[in-house]
């Protein structure tokens, strides 16, 4: 090489997410290193921490940049729908192109040997049906489905951007459309991945008024949102990279933000998520399982995989018919396989789909508060019976904790949110409680949270760690978080200083004035095993001393001032000849 290589950074705005000192190291080390006659020697590890903060900060600029063109699509595409049904829909669509893709590439592995592609494949010869019949039984195997060619995404779309001609050709192709998302799931049957696709895109309804008056009319909305997803990159080839995950949350995340209350029924505030996940891998680099009870999209069983390098299998169990569709999407388009993940639809308390199991993390927000049947049928059932209480009809919170305790593994960990009044309710809950702390010895931990960070609620929370084999079985940690937040326009957020406050305190069970507090048992006790926080961690301060004579002395230099002012203003009224205002 004769001469060295410039390198510029175009002028751009600066972003949060892009540091500009790395960004310049990276290009100041690139310009040493080819500049000729530079023999400049540099530690490996050290040129390899640097190129990989490169590649964070450009994954970084992707992900904010797909999530932007992704949000764009969504609020200019869905006009007077509303926000959770247009979700439906463009999430739907996502997934599909994501399994396209993923399709294609995979095929495309296949035939590399052939030197063919798969979209050149012709399906009607004999040749071709040859090679679709091999691809299919390969991609069944690895990736759980199988698309065909013409099935492709970009080929709907294709011929969704054909213009009518004489030859009666159309580009109308909801019917084409409902075919492929119908034959997705049929690929499937009688296989491993069958439940994990079963009436997977049920909530695309490609009849539904809501998209239009007219089939026309529908037919253009949907042509128009798949023309605008196929000229976005997904990246798929980049298997380092979970750019498209991270930007499917976000979706979710920009959605529950706009649904109000209807947004707790399949979303956790991704601060909150982080703060669970975080907890229940504490001293942990793999887990064997992570479990859900009431899932929803699967955000947070996705959260606590990003804290450790490795989770072989996720569970979860979801009520709601369209949210557990979601979480499966969300699952596999994270490439979470097929084999990895076992979502259930059902109700947890009422019919529990994984009882015979017991895993090493447990995360959960369960509904505030909800009604179950408190059905006396369940005082036999291994989940409450050693009890002998059960949490009251109109308050199932004790419930899901119950179920959750029975599920958790000797060596784990669970965190659950929960309402204030879990705290201190008496009846069947102060019992239960008892029970868990005074017999059991199983709570670990007690965090409040700031009011208002949750979607359609504005109470204060807390957050109960659990752990049946507790490295501290003398005490309970209790940590007041409510005061450290950011207030918003509509809802409080936890910022990243407050959600490391409340881990690094956790795990370093750290007593600090007025947030933190390690309570013994016998104190617990006292208190009859009320766990209301400003029981424990006093966040009373006292107020500074009032200096009554400093007071008297301001005052009268006040006063002082007050008059050589008067007598200024007196004095000019007297030049000017008028009254003064005194």
């Amino acid at each position: 090489m004769s001469q060295s290589i410039g390198l510029t950074i175009p002028p751009r705005q600066r972003e949060k997410s892009y540091d500009n000192r790395i960004v310049g190291r990276f290009i100041d080390l690139v310009h040493k290193v080819l500049t000729p006659g530079n023999n400049l020697l540099f530690e490996k590890k050290s040129a390899f921490l640097l190129i990989r903060s490169f590649q964070y900060i450009m994954s970084s600029e992707q992900k904010r940049q797909l999530e932007q063109q992704l949000w764009n699509i969504a609020n200019t595409l869905r006009g007077k729908m509303d926000a959770d049904d247009f979700r439906d829909y463009i999430l739907g669509f996502i997934f599909y192109k994501y399994l396209s893709e993923k399709m294609e590439l995979y095929a495309n592995e296949l035939l590399a040997e052939d030197g063919i592609t798969y979209v050149k494949l012709d399906e009607q010869s004999p040749e071709g049906q040859e090679f679709l019949d091999a691809i299919k039984e390969e991609a069944i195997q690895k990736l759980g489905f199988f698309l065909k060619p013409s099935e492709l995404f970009k080929e709907i779309v294709r011929r969704g951007q054909a213009k009518n001609d004489e030859d009666g050709h159309s580009n109308f192709i909801l019917g084409d459309l409902a075919n492929i998302l119908n034959n997705i799931e049929q690929s499937t049957m009688g296989t491993d991945s069958e439940e994990d696709f079963n009436r997977l895109f049920e909530d695309l309804d490609l009849t539904s008024s809501k998209l239009g008056r007219t089939e026309s009319a529908k037919n253009a909305l949907i042509v128009k949102v798949l023309e605008h997803l196929n000229v976005i990159d997904f990246q798929l080839q980049n298997v380092e990279s979970d750019v498209l995950g991270d930007a499917y949350e976000y979706l979710i995340g920009q959605f529950a933000s706009g649904a109000g209350k209807k947004a707790g029924e399949f979303y956790t505030p991704q601060q909150v998520s982080k703060i669970l996940a975080k907890l229940v891998t504490t001293g942990k680099t793999k887990l064997k399982s992570v479990y859900d009870p009431t899932c929803g999209s699967g955000s947070l069983l996705l959260r606590v995989a990003k804290e450790v390098k490795e989770v072989s299998n996720f569970y979860g169990q979801e009520l709601n018919r369209t949210t557990y569709n979601l979480a499966r999407m969300n699952m596999i388009l994270h490439d979470v396989h097929y084999r990895r993940f076992d979502i259930r639809q059902d109700d947890t308390l009422e019919h529990p789909q994984h009882l015979d199991k017991r895993f090493e993390a447990i995360v959960a927000n369960p509904p505030f508060s909800a009604q179950w049947s408190a059905s006396p049928l369940h005082i036999s059932d291994d989940r409450f019976s050693q009890y002998g209480r059960l949490a009251p009809a109109s308050k199932a919170d004790f419930a899901f904790v119950q179920h959750m305790v029975h599920h958790l593994a000797e060596n784990g960990t669970m965190a659950v949110v929960v309402p204030h009044g879990v705290l201190f309710r008496g009846g069947a809950e102060g019992h239960i409680r008892e029970h868990l702390i005074a017999d059991k010895n199983y709570l670990d931990a007690v965090i409040g949270l700031p009011a208002n960070i949750f979607y359609g609620t504005s109470i204060p929370t807390a957050v109960l760690v659990f752990k049946k084999c507790r490295e501290h079985p003398t005490d309970i940690l209790f940590i007041d978080a409510s005061a450290y937040y950011e207030k918003g326009k509509n809802q409080n957020y936890l910022r990243e200083a407050d959600i490391d406050k409340i881990v690094d305190t956790y795990r370093e069970r750290r007593v600090e004035a007025r947030y933190s507090y390690r309570a013994t048992l016998d104190e617990v006790k006292a208190n009859d095993y009320n766990l209301n926080i400003p029981r424990y961690v006093d966040t009373f301060a006292e107020e500074e001393t009032v200096d009554l004579e400093q007071v008297s002395t301001n005052l009268k230099k006040l006063n002082e001032e007050k008059q050589q002012i008067d007598n200024l203003i007196e004095s000019y009224c007297q030049q000017l000849g008028i009254t003064t205002p005194f």
